[in-house]
């Protein structure tokens, strides 16, 4: 794809893509409660203030991708999206949540700073026409069956329906048999083709429907990809952080204790700072 290319400054609230600092869009994998989420809020908010980082949160109203039909998915759309903005005052920080069709599209960007386009739905034209229509920031999530390159194509469609801002998210690549494999190649060459993008730590470590009924992976290795992500030179990292991993209502193996997020947040930090 030729030399890096350093995009132009892009800037969400207090948080802005290509800056000084990483950028990190932290937050449980989805509404639990709205006690849960609003806790979890606060004390992320605290972790990151303590480092003087923006953040945005995020999480998710409905997971319309469970393995099983059994899993828990969500509280809904008006009334997840009314509640992350909610948080998202009371903290000073942008927000950030899925969408799934046209319609979420269009209720989220009444509330949402940020609308996600999940990684299955990433060449969904509909979808992402709806969510460059509101007007908001988009976020694609790249999906797992794609090269880097490919995303050229999604960028197109989301200029072609008027999005001003938008970024994507390395989130791995299909390997088969439950596996994802994170190219840190993938980070260079979507720079180098004038984007921003952020490595989502989480979902790189999953192991798709690998306990059968439900998504297992090795939370433990996502700090290791995401310190070695922002070596390789992206915006920022995308974590899911729970209080209580092994309690979590969806993708627990996946997700990052709390306790922890603090010496993360300060060895990232210092690894964006090393290399920027």
């Amino acid at each position: 794809m030729g030399a890096l290319v350093k995009p132009k400054l892009l800037t969400i609230g207090p948080v802005v893509l290509g800056g000084k600092t990483p950028v990190f869009i932290l937050g449980p994998c989805v509404i639990e409660s709205e006690k849960f989420v609003r806790r979890m809020a606060r004390k992320i908010a605290a972790a990151c203030a303590a480092e003087k980082l923006p953040f945005l949160f995020k999480a998710s109203y409905d997971k319309a991708n469970r393995t099983s039909v059994r899993s828990y998915r969500g509280i809904g759309a008006r009334e997840g999206c009314a509640l992350l903005a909610e948080i998202g005052r009371e903290i000073g920080m942008p927000v950030t949540t899925d969408v799934h069709s046209p319609n979420e599209a269009a209720i989220a960007a009444e509330f949402i700073d940020v609308l996600q386009i999940p990684a299955f739905l990433c060449r969904q034209t509909d979808l992402i026409q709806a969510a460059a229509e509101t007007g908001r920031v988009v976020n694609v999530k790249k999906g797992q069956f794609l090269a880097p390159w490919d995303v050229r194509n999604i960028a197109e469609k989301l200029r072609a329906f008027g999005a001003q801002k938008f970024f994507f998210t390395e989130r791995g690549t299909t390997f088969g048999y439950n596996n994802l494999v994170a190219d840190m190649r993938s980070l260079a060459w979507l720079r180098a083709a004038g984007y921003h993008v952020i490595f989502d730590a989480t979902h790189s470590v999953q192991r798709p429907g690998g306990a059968g009924d439900a998504t297992s992976g090795d939370a433990a290795l996502a700090p290791v990809l995401a310190r070695a992500a922002l070596a390789a030179g992206c915006d920022g990292i995308f974590m899911e952080v729970h209080e209580n991993p092994s309690h979590a209502l969806s993708d627990g193996p996946n997700q990052v204790p709390l306790k922890d997020l603090p010496k993360h947040l300060r060895m990232l930090k210092a690894i964006h700072a090393a290399v920027s």
